[in-house]
């Protein structure tokens, strides 16, 4: 017996055990130990928990269990007691248990403030999220343990946060899939074959459709699939799930009578999920059976899987291959309320709250049914729509609302007389474009479990039975490629009122051939000629062109999720600037770069951001979010600050009259005229003639973290002295075989084995790591001479003094960096054609420039006083030495000075504005020009 097993028979047997048992004072404390030694395996439970702690009020009480390594409280109560009445306390007060524990939680530290509240009378348990104090419970039943006990796992898992149940469940539900999806592949007689890949795939869904609607009541008795397919069992179960997938997709009146009683059980239900017949259905085994049976459907309960994220629970189903192709991501809840929140859910939710403050009941009422119908008004498209976790998300959001609204409006009474359907939102209100098959099914199937689930949540409020079977709501999914299809042959644009999704993620130097054909094809000007940059952007940009175009003459909204490369670096003109140019385009609020993590089993790390705009005039407040920050803007440009909408565009030579900035040496040698620190002494042993010619070598790394690389530098040996040095020889022998089994252009190099591609070597230079981290508020960079060769992962300026090592240094060119250079992942990507040759630089004074000189002498002297120390340590956030940080803040303010700004009251922000403000006033003097 597994882990998992145990665990599940431990759970049954507490479940049989405190079935009839529960008394408050005499058996609380039982309880809670029996459950976390017996099925949580907490061995020592009396030094994990503790019972009757003080709190002091205005009189004692006692809180009856905390466990503080997992910021757990309990309020316990006997058996059969009503967790949500309300019961007379000492003093007086009539408080429910949740809120009694509320009132405890007021009176400890903060540091022993839960994170979950449970409620508990035995044979039920409230959990209470505290992140979300105001949110309905989550219900587990005693009874329902041996199958959920997973739910419970927060009482002892330290590391992790509170995981909502749907999330366990989702992921339960996932490694559930893919058990039966290897068991069922392994019985196909061609498994990789394209139709037994999509049968497959549909045979999985149905499967999961059924385990769901047997346990949320769907097909009417609860274990309904289970046991029909328990008496195939023995015979053919394959047959057996042939027969039931033809019944449930004949209505009632088409059946044959005389079918075995237990399929003409089964409801209607349409919708398409069931009609294809040319499905290949394998022979089934025993295994499978016993997996099915046993622990798909006795042992798990589908009734609460997540819809959202069903797509990433039949993730382990699609080729990861594919999926990487294609791009495809599944986005989190959480960040899927990132894009919908601001863009229309925060305004209907505040709408409600408004019109449920009225008072006059009349007026009250009418503007709930007007505002139900404004719900039902709205049409979504998804046109990247993947498994359908955001049109999923947005119609649960929708329906809660609008339950709200019903909820108010009949305020709590039973609905009388005539049937009237209190349900007006649809699922036929959303819809999506998916290129994948399998995924159009899932997007389909998720949308009518949610609508199952909110059924459910409407037939509580208004007390009455709302018919889920047969299907009479369908989303409109449709299969292709959304970058070669007219969205309007889906939803016309004068129809749609939102565009929202997550479309693919896919780096220009990363597309597949179509890929690249297909954003040729798309960014095109006027004549249908491709912009100059349009192939040097990434496939997601093609939704935004899409979606500007889209949006011509309308007021739609939309918002996507994208990687954060097309707010940074060249890529903003590329994509920005035909869009906005063209379409009039304006970005209504935007969540800067944050680290997205998918639902999905293999998480992938992603760098995103979420751009809400549109084309229509819109007076709307701006806002960016930045991490929790939440900052009304006047205007958003394209790099998501708030400044001017300007395009920072690539750019050969400097727009000031500054010295130029080049690229240091490309090797291009195979490595072998670059000698390692560890092989340094060994090479000058064996050759100790070549010293002369050997110099440091430093790029990116090596610079900030005083890494020790050295080079052959040949430039000027003579041939005497090069055959006097047989390891030398041998080193120029193997650079120029490299070179000849290398490109074309780097056949040429051959030619000269004993230089690098470039042999830069100036007296004196500034050196600019090309890459460096984002948590250093200023790049490290500083001044080298000719003993030093810089290598092409570093920018150099030749000749430059303090001056302009002071204005680089400066946190105002840092700024500008910040907003318009590219990034590698999250780390600054420093550019000479983007960065460098953009930048504004001041007019200073004679006073001012002396001035700026002396305070970059500082920072020198201020290093200087730490020689052990790589720049990576002096420059670290929190280890930056005292005199080092006044230094650079002595020199911020210079440099601003020059510029005439009052460094007092400006922010970064306020800097890289005026700094636009300043590139625009350059660009259109060149054009004058």
């Amino acid at each position: 017996m597994d882990m998992e097993d145990q665990k599940r028979q431990a759970a049954k047997d507490f479940a049989e055990y405190w079935k009839d048992k529960g008394y408050e004072k005499g058996e609380s404390q039982k309880f809670w130990l029996s459950l976390l030694r017996d099925v949580y395996g907490v061995s020592h439970p009396e030094r994990y928990i503790s019972f009757e702690d003080q709190v002091h009020l205005d009189h004692t009480s006692f809180i009856d269990g905390m466990i503080p390594s997992t910021h757990v409280m309990i309020e316990q109560k006997g058996r059969n007691k009503n967790l949500k009445a309300a019961i007379k306390q000492s003093d007086g007060l009539r408080l429910s248990p949740f809120e009694q524990a509320k009132r405890y939680i007021t009176e400890l530290p903060v540091s022993m403030h839960p994170k979950y509240v449970i409620t508990c009378n035995f044979q039920e348990f409230l959990i209470y999220d505290m992140d979300n104090p105001q949110s309905e419970p989550e219900q587990l039943l005693l009874k329902n343990l041996p199958k959920e006990y997973y739910r419970l796992n927060f009482l002892v898992n330290e590391k992790s946060k509170i995981l909502k149940r749907e999330e366990e469940i989702s992921v339960k539900a996932g490694d559930l899939v893919g058990k039966m999806y290897d068991a069922l592949r392994k019985q196909y007689l061609d498994p990789d074959s394209d139709h037994a890949q999509k049968s497959l795939n549909i045979l999985c869904v149905r499967l999961v459709f059924c385990l769901y609607a047997e346990d949320a009541g769907v097909f009417g008795s609860h274990s309904q699939f289970h046991d029909y397919l328990e008496t195939y069992r023995t015979r053919n179960l394959r047959d057996a799930l042939i027969k039931l997938f033809r019944i449930l997709d004949q209505k009632p009146e088409d059946r044959d009578p005389y079918e075995a009683p237990e399929l003409l059980a089964f409801p209607y239900v349409n919708g398409g999920l069931f009609a294809d017949e040319n499905i290949e259905i394998p022979r089934m085994d025993e295994e499978i059976a016993e997996l099915l049976i046993k622990e798909c459907s006795e042992q798990f309960d589908w009734s609460e899987i997540s819809p959202t994220i069903f797509g990433a629970v039949f993730e382990s189903t699609l080729n990861p291959d594919t999926r990487r192709k294609g791009g495809m991501h599944y986005t989190s809840i959480e960040n899927i309320h990132k894009v919908i929140d601001p863009l229309f859910l925060d305004d209907l939710k505040k709408e409600l709250e408004e019109i449920k403050s009225i008072q006059v009941e009349n007026t009250r009422k009418k503007r709930l049914v007007a505002y139900q119908e404004k719900l039902a008004s709205l049409k979504f498209l998804d046109p990247a729509c993947g498994s359908g976790n955001f049109l999923t998300e947005t119609y649960l959001s929708l329906r809660k609302l609008e339950n709200e609204a019903v909820s108010c409006y009949y305020e709590g009474q039973m609905v009388l007389g005539d049937f009237v359907d209190p349900i007006k939102v649809s699922i036929s209100q959303f819809y999506g474009i998916e290129i994948n098959d399998f995924a159009v099914t899932v997007a389909k199937t998720a949308l009518w479990i949610a609508e199952s689930q909110m059924i459910q949540e409407t037939q509580k409020i208004v007390h009455m039975d709302i018919d889920f079977l047969p299907l009479t709501t369908n989303a409109f999914i449709h299969e292709g490629n959304a970058l070669r299809m007219d969205w309007n042959n889906v939803l016309p644009h004068g129809a749609c009122t939102f565009l929202i999704g997550n479309p693919p993620f896919r780096g220009y130097g990363l597309q597949s051939k179509e890929q690249k054909a297909d954003i040729l094809s798309i960014y095109v000007d006027e004549n249908g000629k491709p912009y100059k940059t349009a192939g040097k952007i990434d496939y997601v940009a093609g939704w935004y062109f899409k979606a500007a175009q889209y949006m011509q003459r309308n007021s739609i909204r939309a918002a996507f999720v994208s990687t954060n490369s097309i707010t940074q670096g060249e890529q903003v003109a590329g994509v920005w600037k035909p869009i906005m140019e063209r379409f009039g385009t304006h970005i209504d609020f935007a969540w800067r770069t944050f680290v997205w993590s998918s639902e999905a089993s293999e998480k992938a790390a992603v760098h995103c951001v979420i751009i809400g705009f549109s084309n229509a005039v819109n007076n709307n407040t701006k806002v960016i979010f930045d991490r929790e920050l939440k900052k009304a803007v006047t205007n958003i440009s394209p790099y998501l600050i708030d400044a001017p909408t300007v395009f920072i565009e690539n750019r050969s030579n400097p727009i000031c009259p500054v010295l130029p900035m080049s690229t240091g040496n490309r090797p291009a040698d195979g490595g072998h005229l670059i000698i390692e620190e560890q092989d340094y002494k060994t090479f000058i042993q064996k050759e100790p003639k070549a010293v002369k010619y050997i110099k440091g070598l430093t790029g990116s790394a090596e610079y900030i973290n005083n890494k020790k690389r050295y080079c052959l530098w040949l430039v000027n040996a003579s041939p005497s002295d090069l055959r006097d040095m047989p390891e030398v020889m041998k080193r120029i022998k193997l650079c120029k075989e490299d070179r000849l089994h290398g490109a074309i252009d780097r056949q040429k190099l051959a030619n000269t084995p004993t230089l690098f591609r470039e042999i830069k070597n100036p007296e004196s230079y500034i050196i600019i790591p090309r890459v460096s981290s984002e948590n250093r508020r200023y790049i490290p960079i500083g001044f080298l001479g000719k003993d030093m060769i810089p290598t092409d992962s570093a920018t150099i300026v030749e000749n430059a003094g303090c001056y302009e090592f002071g204005v680089l240094v400066s946190n105002v060119h840092m700024a500008w960096m910040r907003a318009v250079a590219g990034r590698l992942k999250s780390d600054y990507r420093y550019s000479k054609n983007i960065v460098y040759n953009n930048f504004p630089w001041p007019t200073p004074t004679s006073l001012q420039k002396s001035k700026i000189e002396k305070t970059a002498q500082a920072i020198l002297d201020a290093r200087a006083k730490h020689p052990e120390d790589s720049l990576a340590d002096l420059y670290d956030q929190l280890t930056m030495p005292p005199e080092l940080r006044k230094a650079h803040q002595e020199n911020d303010k210079a440099v601003m000075e020059a510029y005439g700004w009052n460094w007092r009251g400006m922010t970064e922000s306020d800097c890289v504005a005026e700094l636009m403000k300043l590139y625009q006033k350059l660009v259109d003097a060149e054009k004058k020009q």
